[in-house]
């Protein structure tokens, strides 16, 4: 009977040493949580939260974006472009410490999220522009 419970120990062990755990780069992806978040945020200088959602609108229009949804209350934006494929962007913009305005935009191609760094840089370039324009009252 000794022997059948040590032979029970035995192979539960090595059933429970075959179970790998998944490496953090495999639950996360190639890049790390904290990357895709930076690459998709940049702070303003500015206080105006409504600036920047109406410079976010201006900038997906631009970008040949429908807007789906828009509340200036939370601080929300969303918009979808059909073309060979559908891209949905949903973009937030938050009051940081130092009167400083957070804005985070979110791409994704179906239900794949876009982890494409061109993409962000390419929306934050004409955003940049947008919210100096509108800053600088400028039509």
């Amino acid at each position: 009977m000794n022997n059948i419970k040590r032979l029970c120990v035995f192979f539960a062990a090595l059933a429970l040493g075959a179970c790998v755990m998944p490496k953090a780069a495999d639950v996360a992806g190639e890049q790390s949580q904290l990357e895709i978040r930076q690459m998709q945020t940049r702070e303003y200088d500015t206080l105006d939260k409504r600036l920047a959602l109406r410079s976010t609108i201006s900038t997906l229009q631009d970008l040949g974006f429908s807007i789906d949804n828009a509340d200036l209350d939370l601080g929300t934006v969303t918009a979808t472009r059909h073309r060979a494929h559908v891209m949905r962007m949903t973009v937030t913009a938050r009051e940081r410490p130092g009167e400083r305005i957070a804005v985070r935009a979110n791409a994704r191609l179906g239900e794949a999220g876009i982890d494409d760094p061109q993409t962000y840089q390419d929306f934050f370039t004409a955003l940049d522009k947008s919210i100096f324009l509108a800053r600088n009252r400028v039509d």
